[in-house]
């Protein structure tokens, strides 16, 4: 039982605080130029947000002055009152329509309320008449354009300085320059250094057999233009030989085979762990040594052009330098575009958790009909017998002899046909008056079955049809078709579930029609068909 009664005061308590927007205004008959004062009040608590729309229209009604809120508080919550002054120049039976309150981030929609306003007698005998004023050039806003500017220009700064950071790792440190005047200065010099290092003293002898040998094929590289350092002991003395019978060097057997000796003791040093004994090291020492020297005066004064085998050598270091720096550049490249790919998927990531992908596709990559229900909207007579609407942009005149047939067209007096977009688009509005040559019985229900044919001409499938009477605010009659069906584009090749809603009206051996089309999930063109709707007039052709 008392499980019972705490969810009764539960359920309770949530009638008492739903969000509700009251509505009220001073007066529902006014004359033309007179100010409605339209109030909207709502209820919460002192830590909810608030937002009143600040539109400059209430459907036909033009906002005249947007109050400012009144706070009012009532124990632990508050009460604000919002007001509105409205007013219209034109005399008629008017509807304003449900607005939109923003209560902690959710639509709460007013009331709508139908008013009426009445003419003004004037007395052009009395009344002083004026100049029509010139036209005054409005500042149009700056636009939201510099925001995708700015982020476009930190997504590139941080792009630069990945590929900047990147590019300075893969630099080489630049080793100090020490100049020789000959490659035998430079190895006699080098040997000198390695002595007084004093590795091998230090039981480094790996370290000791790597420097004296790396001196050596230095050397010989540099000397006689063979790929030494690349080589291993048997390449290397085979290239040596080689290159003594090509440029006629004076080398003795007994000197190269020293010389392998010593490559020979290395590599056992280096890989097999051989430790030689002191007068050992010693020995291989003078034998490099010597055999730098020998090799050195074994080569003629004057020196020939470099070889082919030289010529090969050098040209493969520089194609070996090129790729080297080209495969540097593809990795900086690629890193610097998956590191600035990484960061915006992150951040569209983040956004998406935290405010939602609707959030995302409104905002960030686009929505056009949340465009179409933000942009100033125009109201505009299309035809004769002629329709008044608001819409989202200007409806553009579409030659009817190029739509219809010519035996069709034959019976019609006149018929004009204006429209925005297209039955494939994702949203879609006609508006069609046609007068008759002959007195002609027009049945509206047939007139709206018309409509649903050219639908399945355009593509549409699965088409649900429902039909009702309609009254526009100054009561004049006609039907409305309204249902779902699946648009196919036969280009893309791809199905939209489109929502629909057709008016269609008869007046002095005329018919007039209205077409309203979107995409079934979308709250935007859901919110244009009923501003849309909500302000068709026709021109009443029953009143004198």
């Amino acid at each position: 039982m008392k499980i019972k009664i705490i969810l009764f005061f539960l359920l309770l308590s949530n009638v008492l605080f739903a969000q509700k927007v009251t509505t009220s205004i001073d007066s529902t008959k006014k004359k033309i130029g007179s100010e409605f004062k339209l109030t909207l009040k709502t209820e919460v608590d002192t830590t909810a947000k608030v937002t009143f729309p600040k539109n400059k229209t209430f459907g036909r009604l033009e906002v005249l002055e947007s109050y400012k809120i009144d706070t009012v508080k009532k124990g632990s919550r508050y009460e604000l009152i919002k007001k509105y002054g409205l007013t219209q120049f034109d005399s008629g039976k008017y509807l304003i329509p449900s607005i939109p309150v923003l209560i902690n981030g959710k639509k709460v929609f007013s009331d709508s309320i139908k008013i009426e306003i009445a003419d003004v007698k004037v007395d052009t005998l009395k009344q002083k008449m004026y100049d029509i004023k010139n036209i005054i050039q409005v500042d149009k806003p700056i636009g939201n354009w510099w925001i995708y500017v700015l982020i476009l220009i930190a997504i590139g700064g941080i792009g630069y300085l990945v590929y900047y950071f990147i590019k300075k790792k893969q630099a080489e440190p630049k080793p100090e320059i020490v100049i020789f005047t000959s490659p035998i200065e430079k190895a006699t010099t080098l040997l000198l250094q390695l002595e007084t290092k004093e590795l091998w003293q230090k039981g480094e002898i790996k370290d000791y057999y790597s420097e004296l040998t790396d001196i050596a094929r230095n050397y010989i590289e540099e000397e006689i233009k063979i790929p030494a350092m690349e080589s291993t002991t048997s390449e290397l003395i085979e290239g040596l030989r080689n290159a003594a019978r090509q440029k006629k060097l004076k080398l003795s057997n007994e000197t190269v085979e020293n010389l392998e000796k010593v490559l020979k003791q290395a590599d056992l040093v280096k890989f097999a762990k051989s430790i030689p004994v002191q007068f050992e090291i010693e020995e291989d020492k003078k034998r490099i040594s010597s055999s730098i020297v020998t090799i050195h005066k074994s080569i003629p004064e004057i020196v020939e052009e470099d070889d082919e085998l030289a010529l090969w050598n050098e040209q493969q270091k520089e194609k070996a330098r090129i790729e080297k720096l080209k495969k540097q550049k593809r990795v900086r490249i690629i890193t610097t575009i998956g590191i600035v790919l990484g960061i915006i998927v992150l951040s569209l990531g983040t956004l998406v958790y935290i405010k939602g992908f609707d959030y995302l596709k409104d905002n960030i990559i686009g929505h056009p009909t949340k465009d179409l229900v933000e942009g100033e909207w125009i109201y505009s007579d299309y035809g004769n017998p002629s329709v008044r609407i608001e819409t989202p942009k200007v409806l553009k005149r579409i030659d009817a002899e190029k739509v219809l047939p010519k035996q069709t067209m034959a019976l019609l007096k006149e018929m004009q046909i204006f429209q925005y977009g297209s039955a494939i688009d994702d949203f879609y509005i006609a508006v069609s008056t046609t007068s008759f040559k002959q007195e002609t019985q027009i049945d509206l229900t047939q007139a709206a079955e018309g409509s649903i044919k050219v639908f399945e001409a355009q593509g549409g499938q699965n088409i649900l049809v429902k039909t009702e009477d309609f009254d526009t605010q100054k009561g004049i009659k006609g039907k409305k078709a309204y249902g779902t069906m699946t648009m196919m584009d036969k280009i893309k090749g791809k199905s939209t579930k489109m929502y629909y809603e057709i008016l269609v009206f008869s007046q002095n051996n005329g018919l007039q029609q209205i077409t309203v089309m979107h995409r079934e999930d979308d709250k935007y063109g859901k919110e244009i068909m009923n501003r849309v709707l909500n302000s068709v007039e026709l021109q009443n052709y029953s009143q004198p």
